[in-house]
């Protein structure tokens, strides 16, 4: 009788007269030692019996080994044996996967766009350019699926962290059956690492009372430098190291965090090839650029000036000229009319023009920044000669291009989101702030086009290319031999889990962590790595976004046309309303030929596959809603049901999900104070930053209220007053006056009296941030006033702050929790 080890030996496990599998148990007169022997026997026939019953990989963590060397009474008269440790398979590669962040089809000159990029550009020389990739036309959806190699519905994914619902495929929270590439590798033998964007934390984990099983490093990583969240700024950003939040340097003038994770990118190679240098690792490098905002240094700034004053529509011909000569659209590729809603470069005033054009110049900075950022990574990998056995898998963009930026472009993207107009004269008068610190920008709907080229829409339209096909390059000069060729299979996101493990010799177990594992949903690639005409393995797939659909089946795409632009604020229709559009992409490969009418037999044979595609991942119910499912109440929470908070100094970066929400309803907020001798200043309380957001603070010793809605609107209520030496109760009491982002009154009380008042006409509707915080006793990443610089510190004694939210009906639990506080903190007054 044999069963196969961890490492695929048979073993012997005939049983002799005194002892298991070679394992003699010494035949004792004592009862004792009988009934160890026997629980000795009992607990290796388990582990036999599991070895028998699955494969080597179909169980992860892999059953434990039985002992194998000799044990006598004393240690002497035993021979010693240590359980062999899991390997990698002989010659497995290293991997590098990088993806880049809302960067379209058309944007990097590795496919014909205009930005540089070198390292791209350099990896692709080396292997192999992939024309028909695509991915999810949303960034947590696109991420989850591409750890995981199923489809975003299966990863409970179908939408951003911040929308999640109660619905199995959109409630956020990925499930243990469907585990990821890096768990696989970690137990196979890896060091896995993660940099970057994490936006796959559902909304209401993403504080320090956890849990952490969602976060990189209970998803298979075991070090994670990064941001939770959809984004982050490049001079201020909220990193985490592993679980535990960390503040970059606030007074290095130089500082900019693609350069700073690529540091620590770079360190842990180098680390890793010193401690151990026959073990594999598995960097997952996810940049936020070029998401909003579209930061960059000075230097790169102007490396692009007037190199877009041709305007979007020029450029998307100048880019449609460059992939034909590259070859990576056929010859006969039609570009696309402008999607509805986005101006002619020629009917834009001169100031607009201007404007516009030093929005691409940043953004075109930022990303080739980053790449170049990348290219310090790879160049460290080639020193240290592991160049040529490492998988790198460039996938750019996680989407198609943000028209999140709408007509205009933005200077601070938090506008967009709380659905507040900057006035177009500001954001001229601070043109040349783009891209700095004192911008959170992004650029307007018509660049967005045109780095989707030759495509139609862009971000969040996931019915067509324009939001889902993506610039793909494979590098492996170990194993790829057609350097710089050009694949032109169809492929999705799905695919990548399933090709890394292939390369690497493994396979997802049937059992992950005591989990049975659901079936992985993409399909390998590297059957096309050494054939060029190959057909493609992928012959179907759908596609969802917001009820925005389409299915791909052999060469056919069904689309659904949108109803509402990704920029358009207002009523949509129902989601059996929508009109169909039909694609033959084996002969038109920008979509630009619509056969809905001449092939109603083939659109009516697609709709019927796409609601069958939809019942089995998990797709069901469709929704189309935006505002609506960004709503916290749709979600389970650390804070419904209560109305008073009570916090300590020290107390930072508290994320908005889990931080009493203060929009559209009256509130308090108390602070317990004692001012020394000398005086005190500095932050008691704040939420949100430069760009949106609001403080409670002492300036100079005098309390002052700040109130900043998206940085179009700001208003200070200020005491004239310093305080005096002593304790001090400090109340500021705001009382709405109702409705959606309306005013209020907000009053500031030292002691019980009143010491300032004054109206907040605008206030903020629908979100603080996507990466800011609440602090207590000092400020985190940028101040919400200019009034001071962060972290300003509170210099006097706090002691304790409240925020009670007045509009809501008080527990028993908030009753008590006021009780217990009224002679500390006065918030009852």
């Amino acid at each position: 009788m044999s069963a196969i080890t961890p490492n695929g030996d048979a073993l012997n496990i005939a049983q002799p007269a005194h002892g298991f599998g070679g394992c003699k148990v010494p035949v004792a007169k004592n009862s004792v030692r009988r009934h160890v022997a026997l629980l000795a026997a009992v607990s290796f026939a388990l582990t036999a019996s599991l070895a028998l019953s699955a494969q080597a990989q179909d169980v992860l963590p892999r059953p434990e080994q039985p002992f194998k060397g000799h044990i006598g009474r004393v240690v002497k008269d035993s021979v010693k044996d240590f359980p062999q440790e899991v390997t990698a398979p002989a010659g497995a590669p290293n991997i590098l996967l990088i993806l880049t962040d809302d960067v379209g089809f058309g944007a990097s000159s590795t496919f014909g766009g205009p930005v540089p990029t070198p390292t791209m550009d350099r990896l692709a020389r080396e292997g192999l350019r992939y024309t028909q990739f695509h991915t999810i036309a949303l960034c947590s959806p696109t991420r989850a699926a591409l750890l995981t190699g199923r489809n975003h519905h299966s990863t409970a994914t179908g939408l951003i962290m911040e929308g999640g619902t109660g619905f199995p495929g959109y409630n956020t929270l990925m499930p243990k059956s469907v585990g990821t590439f890096a768990e696989v590798l970690r137990q196979s033998g890896y060091n896995t690492a993660w940099y970057g964007k994490n936006h796959n934390v559902p909304d209401w984990h993403n504080s320090q009372a956890g849990p952490f099983d969602l976060w990189p490093t209970g998803l298979g990583f075991e070090y994670f430098y990064g941001f939770i969240g959809g984004d982050t700024s490049q001079w201020a950003p909220a990193i985490f190291e592993n679980i535990k939040p960390i503040e970059p340097p606030h007074d290095a003038k130089d500082y900019f965090f693609e350069k700073d994770m690529a540091d620590k990118a770079i360190d842990r190679i180098r680390l890793l090839r010193s401690i151990a240098p026959n073990k594999p690792w598995v960097t997952y490098y996810a940049p936020g650029t070029a998401h909003a905002p579209h930061h960059a240094p000075k230097d790169w700034i102007a490396k692009f000036k007037g190199q877009f004053d041709m305007g979007w529509d020029k450029m998307r011909e100048i880019t449609m000229s460059k992939q034909k000569a590259l070859g990576v659209v056929p010859q006969d590729t039609k570009l696309t009319e402008r999607s509805p809603g986005i101006p002619a470069w020629d009917s834009l005033n001169d100031d607009q023009k201007r404007v516009y054009a030093r929005m691409m110049e940043v953004y075109a900075a930022a990303l080739s920044y980053c790449d170049t950022q990348m290219g310090r990574i790879i160049d460290a990998i080639a020193d240290q000669g592991e160049l040529d056995n490492t998988l790198v898998i460039y996938i750019q963009g996680d989407n198609g291009a943000s028209a999140e930026g709408g007509p205009q472009g933005l200077l601070n993207e938090m506008s967009f989101f709380n659905a507040t107009p900057e006035a177009f004269n500001e954001v001229l008068r601070r043109m040349d702030e783009l891209g700095g610190p004192t911008t959170f920008n992004h650029y307007p709907i018509g660049w967005a086009h045109a780095m989707d080229t030759p495509f139609q829409w862009t971000k969040q339209v996931a019915s067509h290319f324009g939001g889902t096909r993506n610039g793909l390059v494979v590098s492996w000069p170990a194993r790829i031999k057609d350097k710089g060729g050009i694949r032109t299979q169809f492929h999705h996101v799905i695919d990548i889990a399933p090709t890394i493990l292939e390369a690497v010799g493994v396979q997802m177990p049937a059992v992950l962590n005591g989990v049975p594992q659901k079936p992985v949903e993409g399909v390998s690639m590297m059957y096309s790595f050494d054939d060029a005409k190959a057909p493609s393995t992928r012959r179907t797939q759908y596609f969802e976004m917001f009820a925005n659909r389409a299915i791909y089946s052999d060469g056919w795409v069904a689309a659904t046309t949108p109803p509402l632009a990704p920029w358009a604020i207002g009523k949509t229709i129902d989601v059996d309303d929508y009109k169909w559009e039909l694609y033959d992409i084996t002969k038109d490969f920008s979509q630009s030929d619509d056969l809905a009418a001449k092939e109603p037999k083939k659109l009516r044979e697609l709709q019927e596959q796409f609601w069958i595609e939809a019942a089995k991942y998990n797709v069901l119910p469709l929704d189309n809603s935006k505002i609506e499912r960004m709503n916290v109440d749709n979600r389970p929470s650390l804070t419904r049901g209560r109305a008073v908070f009570s916090y300590y100094p020290g107390m930072t970066r508290i994320p908005e999900g889990s931080a009493p929400s203060i929009l559209n309803k009256s509130f308090k907020i108390g602070a317990d104070v004692e001012i020394p001798d000398g005086g005190a200043e500095g932050i008691l309380a704040t939420q949100g930053g430069r760009f949106n957001g609001w403080g409670l603070y002492l300036l100079q010793g005098k309390p002052v209220f700040h109130y900043n809605t998206v940085g179009v609107y700001r208003y200070t209520i200020a005491a004239t007053d310093r305080l005096a030496p002593g304790p001090h109760t400090i109340v500021l009491d705001f009382a709405y006056e109702g409705g959606l982002g309306k005013s209020g009154t907000a009053t500031l009380t030292v002691d019980g009296n009143q010491v300032a008042q004054g109206k907040i006409e605008r206030t903020i509707p629908f979100r603080i941030s996507a990466d800011e915080t609440l602090d207590i006793g000092e400020d985190t990443g940028t101040p919400v006033s200019e009034d001071y610089q962060v972290p300003f510190k509170f210099t006097g004694t706090l002691r304790k702050v409240a925020i009670q939210l007045t509009d809501a009906k008080l527990s028993a639990e908030d009753e008590e929790e006021i009780r217990r506080i009224r002679a500390e903190i006065g918030l009852s007054r």
